[in-house]
């Protein structure tokens, strides 16, 4: 019980620490993305992303495009809504929901966040390369980073809770930065965000599924030490 105890102080703490952490990030890119610092930045790393002469063409074989349009809807709004849809009526179905009301709530959330944070700062989706994705909403941050990096951490977090070995939690939450960072960088080579876009939207969503796995823990520990009190 007590080492139970102590994994579980030491998992909030972390997640503390990547809240912190992301905000700060966060912050930081939005101030100077603000300011107008990162300019240069964003526009070295899109025309790396191009054939140099040719701004019109993506580097890499055919099918790589194809690969990052296929990777880049990962994080759309349609498929993390049946993927959240799915694992929040399984959650219910089988009794768990309380991490039915965090899975939900962190998404729903955090989606109503990044809609929120576009329009404030209003940034235009890039126009120095060809956008190879239809796009229609502002640009920062970027709702695929930001989406991905709640859901599918929020998800894998969730899941590594039911492993009780070290190599499995990590490899499962392995698979969950993967699938973000993939998400994310694909928007950049699809020329639909700047870097700084993604960047922001990695650094809020880790921080957002930060902060509400420390609400849930924090939840469910009180539930915890309210029926342990009772049995006394």
């Amino acid at each position: 019980m007590m080492l139970e105890r102590a994994r579980a102080e030491i998992g909030a703490l972390a997640a503390f620490a990547i809240a912190a952490f992301g905000l700060l990030v966060f912050a930081g890119v939005a101030d100077e993305t603000s300011e107008g610092e990162t300019h240069v930045f964003d526009e070295t790393i899109l025309l790396a992303l191009r054939t140099p002469g040719n701004p019109d063409d993506p580097i890499g074989p055919g099918w790589f495009d194809l690969a990052m349009s296929d990777i880049t809807s990962l994080g759309g709004f349609v498929v993390l809504t049946f993927i959240v849809l799915s694992v929040v009526i399984y959650l219910l179905m089988t009794g768990k929901w309380k991490n039915a009301v965090m899975i939900a709530g962190a998404s729903i959330s955090g989606m109503a966040l990044s809609e929120g944070l576009k329009v404030g700062f209003g940034r235009p989706r890039p126009d120095l390369v060809p956008q190879l994705a239809e796009v229609h909403s502002l640009s920062f941050p970027s709702g695929h980073a930001m989406l991905s990096a709640v859901i599918f951490l929020t998800l894998g977090a969730l899941l590594a809770r039911f492993h009780k070995r070290k190599r499995e939690r990590a490899l499962i939450m392995l698979y969950a930065v993967l699938v973000t960072m993939m998400v994310g960088a694909s928007r950049v080579y699809l020329g639909v965000h700047w870097p700084t876009d993604v960047i922001a939207g990695w650094a809020l969503g880790a921080a957002w599924a930060a902060l509400w796995w420390l609400f849930a823990w924090g939840v469910l520990r009180d539930k915890k030490e309210t029926a342990s009190a009772g049995n006394e």
